[in-house]
């Protein structure tokens, strides 16, 4: 399992309805609701950032093309949109992608380049099986816990709020194997990429505390 970003989208809401403040690798944007929907209409809506991502990715590949083709078409527009309906009590999702080529193109070319937009990145998540996980940090101390210590660290397991999420025993396996007794190697790594990782539980089940922390 390897994500496809190295530093996952942050997303953050306070009490301002519906103002969700995301981070992202370069920087930060505000999304938000329609007015119609409750919000301020500050930034985009979770469906405008939906078919954004669509029409971005369309764009881009349809360059990407274009330019290893040598073929002179300077501008290319992309509308998105999309309705929903239900089909044998069966929610069914439609999504319009509409491709304009502000100059003239022979019909070889909006042939092929309508092709190659059908097979972009986004297109193929879109068109296949998606499904969605959904961790929730538990942060309590209550539970069965087991701790794992090395020189510098003892890292805690909690393996009743453990929903094996994988992201431990693919990103650092040296360390965390499940087929192995005990399934957790603390000699398998430094002590940062131990405690990298550890943090990047979604769950709450790993966590560390630094061993001359509880000498104090």
């Amino acid at each position: 399992m390897i994500y496809k970003l190295k530093k996952p989208v942050h997303g953050t809401i306070g009490t301002i309805r519906y103002t969700c403040t995301i981070e992202w690798r370069n920087g930060v944007f505000i999304a938000d609701e329609p007015v119609s929907s409750g919000g301020a209409d500050t930034g985009p809506d979770p469906y405008t950032l939906l078919l954004s991502s669509l029409a971005t990715c369309t764009l881009v590949t349809l360059r990407m093309y274009i330019e290893r083709k040598g073929w002179d078409i300077s501008n290319i527009a992309v509308n998105t949109n999309m309705y929903q309906a239900k089909k044998d009590e069966t929610n069914i999702t439609v999504i319009d992608r509409d491709i304009n080529f502000l100059q003239p193109v022979t019909a070889e070319q909006r042939n092929r380049l309508t092709e190659i937009a059908q097979h972009c990145p986004i297109s193929k998540i879109l068109e296949g099986e998606i499904k969605v996980r959904t961790f929730a940090y538990d942060d309590s101390e209550t539970g069965k816990q087991i701790k794992y210590p090395n020189n510098d660290i003892t890292v805690v397991w909690k393996p009743e709020v453990c929903k094996h999420s994988g992201r431990c025993v693919t990103h650092l396996p040296g360390v965390f194997n499940t087929q192995a007794k005990p399934w957790i190697n603390m000699e398998g790594a430094s002590t940062e990429d131990i405690i990298t990782q550890v943090q990047k539980c979604p769950t709450g089940a790993l966590s560390y505390f630094r061993n001359e922390e509880k000498l104090q």
